[in-house]
């Protein structure tokens, strides 16, 4: 779900900005930086890097980074907690001082003064490591505040990214893995199993990667819709072609959330009959976008097929 979290905060967003009637250029700029926040919670697994170096092999490796990366990985930047103590941070953050006086610099101050006693808390409730990850993930806010800054957007509209962003994210691991720290620091548990889609692991999986897919096509769909094209007059033919990964639910082992390495990486690489040397970038790539993720979605449920029947 890596990049479906930020394509949902995308077009969360963007259709929200629509129905409120904001300009287009407005609505891109202001969807694009939710969907940066919503990536943000996964800097968590740049821990996972250290485990790197105990890999002797593709399976070694990836277990290896996942065995270190899954120590802090969905634990405080997870939590909705965190995510709206951070939103409350951006908001002053990103109010620009209209004058040097010192008066009209104390909102800045006061949010990175509460971002940083956010860090010093979570270093002290959960000791160094998460204090760590935690500020990681408060310099990549700053970052993106900085960010938001330089394309002209409002404190408002900032701090509304951060908050979508930031909260939409943890109900996207609902589907993997085992579920976020919803409410971190507090002693309470908002959600405590993972939400299963089937009792066979195959099906499971397939299922999660059923709803990435989905999200895809929602951002998608609302990328058209701003750039006032038609997704279905985009799609090419060469989707179907797709259908043929079927074969692969009876040559490759029945891959499982533990591992779907084989899986994903197939059949993603299978859009790749949507990639054609282009012409013209601007009116290629849109094309070449949605063809990639219809052949996908067609070998998804083409294996998926198979893999029932078989």
């Amino acid at each position: 779900m890596f990049v479906g979290h930020g394509l949902l905060a995308f077009a969360l967003v963007a259709l929200a900005g629509e129905r409120l009637g904001w300009d287009r250029p407005a609505v891109v700029r202001v969807a694009v930086l939710a969907g940066l926040f919503a990536t943000l919670p996964d800097v968590d697994v740049v821990y996972g890097l250290a485990g790197l170096l105990g890999g002797v092999d593709a399976a070694g490796v990836a277990g290896s980074f996942w065995a270190a990366g899954n120590r802090v990985h969905r634990g405080v930047t997870h939590s909705l907690v965190v995510g709206l103590v951070t939103a409350a941070a951006v908001w002053p953050l990103a109010r620009r001082p209209g004058d040097r006086s010192p008066r009209a610099w104390l909102p800045p101050v006061a949010g990175l003064a509460l971002l940083g006693g956010g860090v010093a808390g979570v270093a002290l409730l959960s000791g160094p490591l998460a204090g760590a990850i935690a500020g990681l993930f408060a310099a990549g806010a700053v970052g993106l505040v900085w960010l938001a800054g330089r394309a002209g957007l409002s404190a408002r509209a900032t701090a509304g990214s951060a908050l979508v962003g930031l909260c939409t994210h943890p109900f996207g691991d609902l589907f993997t893995g085992s579920p976020p720290t919803f409410l971190y620091p507090l002693d309470a548990t908002l959600v405590g199993e993972r939400v299963t889609l089937a009792a066979d692991p195959t099906l499971h999986l397939l299922g999660a990667f059923g709803v990435e897919l989905a999200v895809v096509w929602l951002a998608l769909f609302v990328a058209f819709r701003l750039t006032d094209r038609r997704l279905t007059r985009a799609v090419d033919r060469r989707a179907g072609l797709g259908a043929l990964y079927g074969v692969a639910a009876l040559a490759l082992p029945a891959p499982t959330l533990e591992v779907s390495y084989h899986f994903v990486f197939s059949v993603l690489a299978v859009g790749s009959v949507g990639v054609v040397p282009p012409t013209s970038l601007r009116a290629r790539l849109p094309r070449a976008a949605a063809t990639a993720v219809a052949t996908v979605t067609v070998a998804a449920v083409a294996y998926a097929c198979v893999y029932a029947l078989a």
